[in-house]
């Protein structure tokens, strides 16, 4: 009961997606003719036979397989291949299982249709068929008879056993795409007496239930109307947009390193400093202000102190050897009193603080008005 509800909710869910893309599919499929098309489907459901046995404890897993095609909205016909296994039972909960093939040729009629050559999204079709059930395999019963030697069942095939299949159900479809449908059917089976291996003196019943999955093809295209086309001339007026650098002035300050080995006083990067140089020459009113430091994580603050005077002091002298006017150089030292990093070893250090007014670039957008010529074909029919 469990696997028939997961099979009915999972079939309303369909159908309401079905509803969701209905417009979707009929613009989808605006170039084809509905019909005649053909179809290939796949579906999984339960069985279940009734006898003088419960019919609760026969339920079994099913399969099928189908092709068909519709040769007009309401009738179509397919050959359809179902089977897997069933069930059969005697007094006292003695169970045995057995293997089972049903091929039939269905004849389709679509109610939805019946009355109209305009395709559904949700179609009820009325299903009847003949055709041939092939089983085997029924050693479980033939095991179960050897051990209960109280149980008699004479009529119990061998082998294998062919008999008759009459089908009669329905189906219930929709389609959530235009190549794509599912559905749910139901279906009642009239069997030989002998498929059970029993003797009712009257048909064995065996009812499907099965949802599925089909693939539509085959359809044909609507006739393409001619078509007349004709070109023009259009023109299109743009701005072609470029950039050009543009420079200003804007006061400002920026800060500039020298860094130092331990215990140095003296920087291996002369051309760090004559860098500095040049570039504050090119800052008017230019201020600059040399402060030294120490990193706090080796020796005292005494001998800290003196590190830090020693490389602020070499910093400007050579910014002064480098040219730069020394009567716009502050200098000053901290020692290891402030640390302006957070990595320790970066303050051994002097740092150069340049004020002034500093000579700056930007983008300017410039746009010219162009235009283009595009020859143009367009359909009038």
């Amino acid at each position: 009961m469990k696997r028939i509800t997961r099979f009915l909710a999972v079939f309303a869910l369909s159908f309401g997606i079905g509803a969701t893309a209905a417009h979707a599919q009929e613009d989808d499929g605006k170039d084809y003719k509905p019909f005649p098309y053909q179809f290939v489907g796949l579906s999984e459901g339960i069985q279940t036979t009734f006898t003088d046995y419960p019919f609760g404890k026969l339920i079994t897993p099913v399969t099928a397989i189908n092709y068909g095609a519709y040769f007009a909205p309401a009738v179509g016909a397919r050959l359809h291949v179902n089977g897997w296994k069933t069930r059969g039972g005697f007094d006292g909960d003695l169970e045995y299982e057995y293997k089972f093939v049903n091929t039939n040729v269905d004849l389709l009629l679509n109610l939805t249709n019946l009355f109209g050559k305009k395709e559904h999204v949700f179609n009820v079709i009325l299903i009847g068929g003949v055709g041939l059930n092939y089983a085997w395999d029924n050693d479980d019963l033939h095991a179960l008879t050897a051990a209960n030697p109280s149980l008699s069942a004479p009529l119990a095939w061998k082998d294998n056993r062919l008999s008759h299949n009459f089908r009669a159900g329905v189906q219930f479809s929709a389609d959530f795409a235009k190549h794509w449908a599912v559905n749910l059917e139901i279906t009642a089976n009239s069997l030989s007496d002998r498929f059970n291996s029993k003797l009712s003196e009257k048909d064995d019943w065996m009812a499907t239930a099965s949802l599925g999955i089909a693939y539509k093809f085959g359809y044909k295209k609507k006739p393409v109307p001619e078509e007349i086309w004709e070109t023009r001339i259009d023109t299109t007026w743009y701005d072609d947009v470029t950039y050009r650098d543009v420079p200003y002035e804007e006061a400002g300050k920026e800060d500039l390193a020298v860094f130092y080995q331990i215990r140095e006083t003296q920087a291996d990067e002369e051309e760090r400093v004559k860098s500095i140089a040049a570039f504050v020459k090119q800052v008017k009113n230019c201020k600059l202000y040399v402060t030294g430091y120490a990193d706090r994580g080796t020796g005292n603050p005494r001998i800290n102190m003196g590190y830090s005077k020693g490389r602020a002091e070499s910093v400007t002298k050579a910014l002064v050897e480098a040219g730069v006017p020394a009567e716009i150089i502050v200098t000053e030292w901290k020692g290891d009193t402030v640390q302006p990093f957070e990595e320790n070893d970066k303050n051994r250090c002097a740092i150069v603080a340049a004020e002034g007014i500093f000579t700056k670039t930007r983008k300017e957008e410039v746009r010219t008005r162009k235009f283009r010529t595009q020859e143009v074909r367009y359909r009038v029919q």
